[in-house]
């Protein structure tokens, strides 16, 4: 266990311990090992305690990993459609964390059309895939549900959260975004064998 995932596993016992305790010496304990864990942080991203407190402080209810909803859309040609990230962290699918009352499918095709202005369908699951917390990965346990989708209605345009949106063949992208090549070459298999055409026997 890596040093950030250590880390994640102490915040969120803090924050379930101060959640659930009712005795007054435990709250003291999980409020040092909160101060502990926030510290640590602190110090290993340049960023102050107070900030990561704050944002650990947030969270309402039993921590658990925060879910995301991804969507691969690929052209005829097989090439991806990726985004530009704004925070300059590089290129990923069209994705976000579902919010409260919404589905996986819900929550992307809403993604989609923010991000990218596109109306999209989910045609099929690709899989779940799990982002364990580390430097470049960010503080909490991730879970991302991929689906193969395909554009039904509108115009690609960018937002503010991305700088610029391109269809990219998968081998020629060289700055992925977090875990997001395997996300996409995993997509990438499905839809390759969705589109093969069976050869004609003589």
């Amino acid at each position: 266990m890596d040093i950030f995932s250590l880390l994640d596993t102490l915040q969120t016992i803090a924050l379930n311990g101060l959640r659930y305790t009712t005795n007054e010496f435990d709250k003291e304990r999980y409020e040092r090992l909160l101060k502990m864990a926030t510290h640590t942080y602190g110090e290993l991203l340049a960023v102050p305690d107070k900030t990561i407190r704050e944002r650990f402080l947030v969270e309402i209810g039993h921590i658990t990993p925060k879910v995301g909803t991804d969507a691969a859309i690929f052209n005829e040609n097989g090439e991806i459609l990726l985004l530009e990230r704004a925070d300059g962290s590089g290129w990923c699918l069209p994705c976000g964390f579902v919010e409260p009352n919404e589905t996986p499918v819900e929550g992307i095709i809403r993604e989609v059309r923010e991000e990218t202005g596109l109306e999209i369908k989910v045609n099929q699951l690709v899989g779940v895939f799990t982002r364990k917390p580390s430097a470049q990965m960010g503080l909490h346990t991730t879970v991302s549900i991929v689906h193969l989708c395909e554009i039904v209605d509108g115009q690609l345009e960018t937002s503010h959260e991305g700088h610029d949106l391109k269809y990219w063949a998968i081998d020629n992208m060289k700055n992925w975004h977090a875990t997001h090549e395997i996300n996409a070459r995993a997509a990438y298999k499905m839809w390759k064998a969705k589109h093969l055409i069976p050869a004609i026997s003589a």
